[in-house]
């Protein structure tokens, strides 16, 4: 594997409610390297997608700190903080969340469109990862005209298209049938190792997360390395 990309250094999270803390996890530590896959398992509301939001840079940790390539997030203001989501991670959710009024190949170039690249530019590379996700077919199709597999491998390309350093996959086969939702996964495994990408998958399926390097499982809080691959 090659250098750590995201580290995380005693990260803990804690809620509000009412008059109450809830501490959804705490002390957590950890680290995922440039073309290395780690799975992320547990109980629904363990606390796997607030992880996700926290190295994504979509919340922010109450204690702890979050370090990408050695640089703290916590040190970054307003402005790189939003750049560091468009250029440096890839998120693929478990709902698509395609814009229906565009194209396969507008939705992947959206990501450079935000960062002020004109519109015949972002598609170039928008094109040619749609392509490589096979849906070269499909450039010119809205999102109600694909199917749900054919809406993923959409929102995987938009994921990639900024090149990112990390992937963050927040149960992206969720609202798969097994079959489709394999295919999915079998293409994430390809890229994290063709474009040499850090990815932390979050899912409750647990043959998806043993094809990972690693697994972490949430236990009352904390995270668990599994040997192996085994979730």
């Amino acid at each position: 594997m090659g250098d750590p990309v995201i580290r995380a250094e005693g990260l803990g999270k804690t809620f509000r409610t009412g008059q109450q803390d809830l501490t959804i996890f705490s002390d957590l530590a950890f680290e995922i390297r440039r073309g290395e896959s780690v799975a992320l398992v547990g109980e629904s509301g363990a606390g796997k997608s607030t992880l996700l939001h926290i190295l994504g840079a979509l919340d922010r940790p109450t204690a702890g700190r979050v370090l990408f390539r050695g640089k703290a997030l916590d040190g970054l203001d307003d402005g790189q903080l939003a750049a560091y989501r468009n250029r440096e991670i890839g998120y693929v959710w478990q709902n698509c969340h395609l814009l229906p009024e565009f194209t396969a190949a507008e939705n992947v170039g959206l990501p450079l469109r935000i960062r002020g690249i004109p519109s015949n530019k972002a598609l170039k590379p928008a094109r040619r990862l749609l392509k490589r996700v096979g849906l070269g077919s499909r450039l010119h199709h809205q999102s109600g005209e694909l199917s749900g597999g054919e809406q993923q491998r959409v929102a995987i390309a938009r994921a990639l298209v900024s090149e990112p350093a990390l992937l963050l996959a927040d149960e992206p086969t969720g609202n798969l049938d097994e079959r489709t939702g394999a295919g999915v996964m079998r293409l994430l495994l390809g890229l994290v190792r063709e474009r040499g990408l850090a990815m932390l998958l979050a899912t409750h399926n647990a043959a998806f997360a043993a094809r990972c390097d690693r697994t972490l499982r949430f236990e009352r809080g904390r995270l668990r390395e599994l040997p192996g691959g085994a979730a």
